[in-house]
């Protein structure tokens, strides 16, 4: 439970008021790590009609894959083997990587599990064994996640780090609902228990600002996380994107829902932090969308004055991650 207004010694990592992901990889890795966005070629079954069709009303037609190296996607019919995949996404950064820098296989678009274990089991391997991976990252549903699978995971893990991410956005249900999720808060309790005692590494993503879900309700989602047995290692917390050709967009066209201003962001998201333990690796404090499917808000594309806004609130606020967290 969280005490109410007890606060606990200020901490930093590496100069941060909280533990990015940066400062974790050096302390895992040794060395400048970056990830691969790659595309495994696979659906989604709140896509395909084993669930529902057109996915969550915020997902791209690219299931949120358009960062894999050179566009590729199994829709254009242009998708190649994982090996030039790894070799066209490490060119990409190639400019600012160094001579040792060490990489994470992220497998993004789509469900990344959602393919019979014989094709899983050859497409994660093959990555896995790459010289210069890291770690395979696996971007998936709960429901996604049958045992079978999560054995075949946790095999993996004994040769690198294995992390599989969840995209549970809320733990409301009439959200979720609303959002087309397409299972239960009691499916993604269930997966991470199983995926935990695998000894996979868990990140969960949030989305803030999802049409009719209050601040409250937000952070509500943000401690259930924080006080979740066992516990989850990661947290991405994603600005809400109203993407172009989504049934989200559509909506807002139709009749316009609030959206978090940079301020609003910047203060609630360090809110959410001071309740997140100071264990949990932040991997994302707002995210990214593809320019060419962005409309809103603006000012998320401008990377440079989002960090600004971000430390200067931290300065002014003189609060940290962990602040108000307590596990009693």
């Amino acid at each position: 439970m969280h005490a109410s207004g007890k606060e606990t010694l200020k901490k930093t990592w590496n100069g941060l008021p909280y533990y990015s992901l940066n400062t974790w990889l050096k302390q895992q890795f040794g060395a400048k790590t970056y990830k691969l966005s790659l595309n495994a070629g696979m659906s989604c079954p709140n896509r395909d009609g084993t669930i529902g069709y057109g996915g969550c009303i915020f997902c791209s037609e690219g299931g949120s894959g358009e960062f894999a190296a050179g566009g590729f996607s199994a829709a254009n019919g242009n998708l190649p083997d994982i090996r030039s995949q790894i070799d066209a996404a490490r060119l990409l950064v190639s400019k600012k990587a160094a001579a040792n820098s060490r990489y994470i296989a992220y497998f993004q678009a789509f469900t990344n599990t959602y393919a019979p274990v014989s094709r899983l089991k050859d497409l994660f391997t093959e990555t896995i064994l790459q010289p210069d991976i890291a770690a395979l990252s696996v971007a998936t549903r709960p429901d996604c996640l049958e045992p079978e699978k999560v054995r075949l995971l946790g095999e993996l893990s004994q040769i690198k780090p294995v992390w599989t991410e969840l995209g549970l956005q809320t733990i409301h249900p009439d959200t979720a609902a609303f959002i087309r999720r397409g299972y239960p808060l009691s499916c993604f309790d269930d997966a991470v228990r199983r995926l935990k005692a695998a000894g996979l590494t868990v990140i969960v993503h949030l989305i803030l600002g999802l049409p009719g879900e209050s601040r409250e309700q937000m952070l509500e989602s943000v401690k259930y996380l924080a006080h979740f047995s066992p516990p989850i290692d990661g947290i991405k917390l994603q600005l809400l994107h109203v993407l172009k050709g989504t049934e989200l967009a559509r909506l807002y066209e139709r009749e316009p829902f609030p959206l978090f201003s940079l301020d609003e962001y910047a203060d609630f998201v360090i809110t959410c932090l001071e309740y997140l333990p100071p264990t949990m690796v932040i991997h994302r404090l707002t995210g990214d969308g593809p320019k060419k499917l962005l409309p809103v808000p603006a000012w998320s594309m401008d990377k440079k004055k989002v960090l600004n806004t971000f430390a200067r609130r931290f300065r002014e606020r003189d609060t940290w991650q962990g602040r108000y967290f307590s596990d009693l």
